[in-house]
Order: structure tokens, then C-alpha cells, then sequence
């Protein structure tokens, strides 16, 4: 049996190991503010406590993780599963991606592995107080939303934003700003060498790194959110810390949280690379409720979801977003009553016109992102159109008129720039044969064809011919 040796490891440490020693654990404290129940599954990696002593030893199973599904554990809508070898290969190639945190104004580029930012940001976090740390204790980090969605797919999955979780305990407003200390500090730590630190404060810090925070401890809601990067077309970092959270995801295919606590200790303890032989067992689980049933949803591009009354207003936009990129519904005769409750939803926190267009304009600016994703832009509107004029029921119709021009107007916006762009393609194109109509979203575009000189006599007042 292959080992990777013998380490001598702390207190904290030993608190990992035994986390990790329970696969089928699921953090209901995160989810719904209960404690978590634990079952011990030790078919990849197991880990050893004797005299302060962890050793990981060798996986020899390359699909023990399927055979472990979360039927054996105790969660009656089987929430969890193993990760294969080839889920995890892709959640190890995401952890040793290089991110770039763009500053503002003379703030240098961030240059920074994932795996390296959660490592500095989790020290921050649990560091004594008395060295600069929040005294805190993280329960748990898992990768979230678009990422662990690429992780877990067959075929490609782009993604946006690398979003990451921290369950940690907010009860009071003094642990939201540890939490924002935390992660100023580290971003502190991160700057490259050369940079002079003497003039830098953590006001200046956040204004330079931090794009986005948002605080919520209101209805058994207790969470933060901090987002790292300010570049468009670079991914950004979510931070989110969590102590509990009603609703975590939107539709089945975006509920997929991946623990990364194993794999970070594998990192910490072995020197030696993932192998098909040789890698840590990950957990997943889909807070959907049925992972499998999850997975699937994602694998046939369906679009499903529970307690659609729950989802905020922003998931009539990401139910759109699904439908442009070919997703289809996972029961077409439960479709329209899904659609009747997030425009009402959508209407209910976005009651404004004026707030309706700073959503809308903010939503294609953060998802449409690269040409192939511009592309979509006008069909998108299309669809939100067409979605909005047949399941809107809540308002008014003077109201709805309103909305239904906001997004006709946006459309023609989106139209005219496309329109702008293919001239400027054309002119700044090499000579080459006639050019042909072409068909998109829905539209023929005739080649444009310059107009021969000649003088203009319209002005010009015709002679007498008495």
C-alpha cells in the first residue's frame, strides 16, 4: 500500500482529520441552522490519528466513489456523493488555476492559485487574534455555482466566477467584520514583493480589490458576501461566509456544492501528485436535495426546481439565461405555473421601472461576457419578452406595457451595436468576393453595398424654359 508518509500534525489539524473521516456528513447548520449528523466512509483515503500522526494512504479504486453513492447514507433524499477520479482531476485543475485580482487606479494584479487564496483566507480566519487572525472557526469550505458545476459534468461547462463558501458562525455583527478583516488581510498578505506597504489601510485595500459586499442577518439569513476582481471578462472570486442560509441555489443544475476540506489536507500532507491511483476522496452534495437526480438535470440540459415561491427575482433572468443557452424543462406542463411565480417574484423586488432596468442592464453586463456569450444577448431579450407578455399576472396593465417596451428597448440596443459591429467587421475586412445575405437571430442582413458618387440636384431650382 502506497503511503505518503507519517506527519506530525497540531490540534487543528487532528479537528480536520476527523472531519473528513465522516463522508456522509452534511453541514445543516450552513443549510438550515441544525446540527449535521455523521457516518463514517473510508473507501479512498483514510485518515489516521496515533501520537499526533496523519497519514493518507493509497486509493485503489478508481470508481469506489460510484459505488459509495449517497444511498448508504442516512439523508433520505441522498443529498451526497463521492467524487470519480475524473471529477476530482477537473476539481484539482480548478484549484491550481491562477486567478487575476485587478486593482483599481495603482493597485497591482493579484496573481494568486485558488487553492493558495483559500488556504491564506481559512489562516486569516482561525489565526489567534492576538497575530492578526479573527479567532474563528471554519466549519467547512466548499466550491459552489458555475465551478462545481464544470467540475461534475461530462462535457464542458464555462463558468463566470469561482464561487466559495466558508461556513462559519456569524452571531454577531462583530463576526461580519472579522469576516471583512479577514479577508483584507489577506489580500494585504498577497501583494507582491516590491509593492510598499506602509501607506496601504484596509480602506484603501477594499476600494482597490473588492467589487462587491453585501451583509444579511435578518429571518434566519446570516451571511456575507465579498467579491474580489473589478476586470470584465476576468473571473472574479465570490467569498461567501455562511452560517445559514434558507435558500441556496435557484434550479437543480446551479445546487451542486463540492467540499474541499480533503482535498486541501491532501495538499497539505502529500508531496506527491493526484493520480488515477492515488487522490483523496471528495464529497459533493446537491442542496437541490437529490444529487443523482441533480446531476442528471445537468448532463440533459432540464431545468428543474423545488418551492419555486422561494426563488428571489433574479431567477426569472437565470431561468431565461437556461433557455438561450438550450436547456430544456424537466416537465413542460409544470413550466408556465414555474414561470407565473418568478415573474411575480421578479415584480415583487424589482417593483420599479427604473430598478427594472438597472437589474436588466447589470444582468447582461455580468453574464454575457466574450463574443459567443454576446451573441445571445438579443435572443435572450426575446425570450424574457415573450416569458414576461404570457406569465405575467401581478400587475397592472399600464405596468406590464412598461416592462414589456424596457425590454423591446434594450433589445434594439443590443440589435443596433450588433448591426454596428458586423459594418465595422466589413469595413476593416480585406477585399474578397461579393458579400452574401446573412441569417441571425432571426434577422437577414444584406450586404452593405456603397453608393456610387454623383451630384446631388435636389436643391437645385430648374431653369425657365419660356
Amino acid at each position: 500500500m502506497l503511503q505518503c508518509g507519517s506527519l506530525d500534525i497540531g490540534e487543528e489539524r487532528q479537528r480536520r482529520v476527523a472531519m473528513m473521516e465522516s463522508l456522509c456528513q452534511v453541514n445543516n447548520k450552513t443549510n438550515n441552522g441544525n446540527d449535521s449528523n455523521k457516518e463514517n466512509n473510508n473507501n479512498n483515503v483514510n485518515h489516521h490519528q496515533n501520537n499526533n500522526n496523519n497519514t493518507i494512504t493509497n486509493n485503489n479504486n478508481k470508481n469506489s466513489g460510484n459505488n459509495n453513492s449517497n444511498s448508504d447514507c442516512p439523508d433520505p433524499q441522498q443529498r451526497l456523493a463521492v467524487l470519480s477520479f475524473e471529477q476530482v482531476r477537473r476539481l484539482n485543475d480548478v484549484m491550481d488555476e491562477v486567478v487575476s485580482i485587478h486593482g483599481r487606479g495603482n493597485f497591482p494584479t493579484l496573481e494568486v492559485r485558488l487553492r493558495d487564496l483559500v488556504t491564506v483566507v481559512r489562516s486569516k480566519l482561525e489565526g489567534d487574534p492576538s497575530n492578526g487572525g479573527a479567532g474563528m472557526r471554519v466549519r467547512d469550505i466548499r466550491l459552489n455555482g458555475g465551478a462545481a458545476s464544470h467540475v461534475l459534468a461530462t462535457e464542458s461547462q464555462p463558468y463566470n466566477d469561482l464561487d466559495l463558501i466558508f461556513a462559519v458562525e456569524l452571531s454577531s455583527g462583530r463576526n461580519y467584520d472579522k469576516v471583512k478583516a479577514a479577508v483584507l488581510g489577506s489580500l494585504f498578505d498577497l501583494l507582491p514583493e516590491g509593492v510598499s506597504r506602509k501607506r496601504i489601510t484596509t480602506c484603501s485595500l477594499k476600494e482597490a480589490y473588492v467589487s462587491k459586499m453585501v451583509k444579511v442577518n435578518n429571518d434566519g439569513d446570516r451571511w456575507s458576501l465579498i467579491s474580489l476582481g473589478n476586470s470584465r471578462g476576468h473571473r472574479n472570486v465570490e467569498l461567501k461566509f455562511v452560517d445559514s442560509m434558507r435558500r441556496q441555489f435557484e434550479f437543480s443544475v446551479d445546487s451542486f456544492q463540492i467540499v474541499l476540506d480533503s482535498l486541501l489536507l491532501f495538499y497539505e500532507c502529500s508531496k506527491l501528485p493526484i493520480g488515477e491511483n492515488f487522490y483523496p476522496t471528495v464529497v459533493g452534495e446537491s442542496v437541490y436535495g437529490d444529487f443523482q437526480e441533480a446531476l442528471y438535470h445537468l448532463h440533459k440540459k432540464l431545468i428543474s426546481t423545488r418551492h419555486p415561491e422561494e426563488i428571489r427575482g433574479g431567477g426569472l433572468l437565470k431561468y431565461c439565461n437556461l433557455l438561450v443557452k438550450m436547456y430544456k424543462p424537466s416537465q413542460p406542463d409544470y413550466i408556465k405555473t414555474l414561470e407565473r411565480y418568478m415573474c411575480s417574484r421578479f415584480f415583487i423586488d424589482f417593483p420599479d421601472i427604473s430598478q427594472q432596468r438597472a437589474k436588466l442592464e447589470n444582468y447582461l453586463w455580468n453574464h454575457f461576457v466574450g463574443p459567443e456569450e454576446e451573441a445571445l444577448k438579443y435572443q435572450y431579450l426575446m425570450l424574457l419578452h415573450s416569458v414576461v407578455e404570457e406569465s405575467t399576472v401581478c400587475l397592472m396593465g399600464h405596468e406590464r406595457r412598461q416592462t414589456l417596451a424596457l425590454i423591446e428597448s434594450l433589445a434594439c440596443q443590443v440589435l443596433y451595436q450588433e448591426q454596428q459591429q458586423r459594418l465595422t467587421n466589413h469595413q476593416q475586412a480585406p477585399p474578397g468576393p461579393p458579400a452574401t445575405y446573412v441569417y441571425a437571430n432571426g434577422y437577414y442582413y444584406a450586404p452593405v453595398i456603397p453608393a456610387a458618387c454623383y451630384t446631388c440636384t435636389c436643391n437645385s431650382w430648374m431653369a425657365c424654359s419660356s
